[in-house]
């Protein structure tokens, strides 16, 4: 089962990367960069998902 944890900012989710929160808008963009959500006008990222992300990073 899945456990909810809170989604992180995109701050958050850049300290994490440790990548600059431009570099996070920039992978979005062009849709290379670990899966993210849109909640109202806010992004944000879920951590289990930004961990499996990096993980199948070679």
């Amino acid at each position: 089962m899945k456990t909810l944890d809170r989604l992180w900012t995109l701050d958050e989710a850049a300290v994490y990367l440790g990548v600059p929160p431009k570099t996070l808008y920039q992978w979005r963009y062009l849709r290379t960069g670990p899966p993210s959500h849109r909640v109202g006008r806010h992004v944000r990222y879920d951590p289990t998902e930004v961990r499996a992300w990096v993980l199948d990073q070679d």
